[in-house]
Formats: structure tokens, sequence, C-alpha cells
């Protein structure tokens, strides 16, 4: 099923994002999460893809997996950066025979261990250029998109941002996808800047669990998301405590999901890290089972 048919049917979308593992081990543990996600019935799952399409192979033949085998509607991940667009137009044929309908359509990070990375000259340099050429090959994917309520890092500012964001959707971008983010106010006034210029698609809050104290840190850093000061005077007080940080993880989760929703946002799209438990407790107390 196509993933933009899901919104609009009265109740919120939830779904979980998960990324390719590089052991045997790791394929094991990620079929043991979704196994236990399965039964929470996410609207659908994507499959995260590397840095520079490191991981293409792995990114496709997983998303593939998951939606033969376990009947979740998959969406796979697709960077354009370091792609040259034969490369895009043979993981696009992959994709479509293996039966994949979504893709997730980004402008990418290079390589992260080269360091005088040349970008192919049939490339794409955007997203937009990206989701264009996609839907110039006429499978009928559904394009979903990704967008900052805090602005791209690299963005020369947050109208820059915004007019970026509205190309991708002019170009046929159907569902947006937010970055992680703890501060619910800057994804409202996103929003609202954003329908105000015209985009009217979906705006899916990305929530990531926090589980970690080291990582919640990396990530808002490679994200350029801030931390409000309440949640880090949490942080501070449970320091290096894992199980500590990890139970804050899910209140503080729980607390901001549960007013995205009575907000009316459309879903909530959580970053697992390949982990279900903060997922599942965030889930189980936001809709609790009769």
């Amino acid at each position: 099923m196509k993933i933009h048919e899901r919104f609009g049917q009265g109740r919120p979308v939830v779904s979980f994002e998960f990324f390719p593992p590089k052991t045997d081990a790791g394929f094991a543990t990620l079929f043991r999460t979704i196994e236990e996600l399965q039964p929470l019935e996410p609207g659908f799952v994507s499959v995260t893809m590397g840095a520079g399409g490191s991981t293409r192979s792995k990114t496709v033949d997983l998303v593939i997996r998951i939606e033969g085998e376990t009947g979740l509607t998959a969406m796979a991940h697709l960077p354009c950066v370091g792609f040259e667009r034969e490369q895009v137009g043979a993981i696009l044929e992959q994709l479509h025979e293996g039966g994949i309908q979504n893709i997730l359509a980004l402008g990418g990070d290079p390589p992260r261990d080269v360091d005088d990375f040349v970008p192919p000259k049939d490339g794409f340099d955007y997203a937009n250029e990206l989701i264009e050429y996609i839907e110039g090959k006429g499978h009928g994917f559904c394009l979903v998109a990704a967008c900052y309520p805090e602005t791209h890092p690299r963005a020369e500012s947050a109208q820059a941002d915004l007019d970026n964001l509205k190309r991708k959707v002019d170009a046929g971008a159907k569902v947006l996808i937010t970055q992680l983010f703890f501060d619910n106010a800057k994804y409202f006034r996103f929003v609202e800047r954003a329908q105000a210029a015209g985009i009217d698609v979906p705006i899916v809050p990305g929530i990531m669990p926090i589980v970690s104290h080291s990582g919640v840190k990396r990530m808002t850093q490679l994200g350029g998301c801030e931390i409000p000061a309440e949640l880090a005077r949490e942080l501070d007080i449970v320091g290096e405590d894992d199980a500590a940080t990890a139970e804050l993880g899910v209140r503080w989760g729980t607390m901001q999901c549960r007013e995205l929703l009575e907000r009316g946002v459309p879903g909530l799209h959580f970053y697992t890290l390949n982990r279900s438990s903060a997922t599942r407790k965030i889930f189980e107390q936001l809709f609790p089972r009769s």
C-alpha cells in the first residue's frame, strides 16, 4: 500500500525506522525487534541507507524482505549524494520488482571515510531533483521527503530551508517526516510556517526515544537539534546511568507524543535504533489496550 493513502483516515499513522545491521547477529536482532513491534500494527516501517549509499544492497534487500516476509508496508530510504542517475535507475528497478511502493527521497551525506569526495557529474545536488527523476521514471512510487523543524544544518537560513522544502513537495513528495526534535513548540511553529508557504501534505513528527546520554548528544549534534533546558537538567541528573536514562527517555517521549497527538498530528515516526523496548513502552502508554 502507498503510505500517503494511510493518512486522513481518522487515526494517527504510527511508523518505525530501522537501519541495516552490519553483522548476521545484528540481522537476527533486528528481526526480533520487528517481531516485537509488529503487534503494534504500524502503518509502515522504513529502512535507512548509509552515507553515500554505503548500505545500498543491504537496504534494498532488507526492505524487500520485510515487505515480503512480514506483511508490513516497507519504505526504502534513497539518498541522492554519491549516485549517478543510472545507478538510481537500477535501484528503482530493484525496488519496483521487489514489490516496494514507497521511497523516502533524501539529499543525504557524502561517505564519512572519503575526505576528497567528488559528486558524480551525472548525479543530483538536491532531493527535489531526485524526486523529479523518480517521478519521471513512471513506477508510481509514493515519495516521502525529510524536513527540519529546527532548520537543516547546511541551510543558509530558515527561509531558504523552507523554500527548498516547497520545491520537494512541488516535485512530488506526498508526505514529510521531520528530523528528531525534543521541543514540540518548534514543531508546531514549523508546521505553521510550512502551511503558510503552501505546503499542504502531512508533516509527521520524527521521535527518537532517548536510550543513552552519549547517544542523544551525538544525534542532536549531527542533526542540529537542541535539547530543551528542562530535559538537559534531567539528563545531567541521571548522568551515565543507562537504565535511568532509558526511563527518562520513555517518560519524556511519552509526554512529547501525548501532546503531539492531542494537538492532532497526522502520525508519529519512531527512530527505533533497531531496538523495541523504549518505542514499545511509549506506544503502550499512548495507546493502552483494553
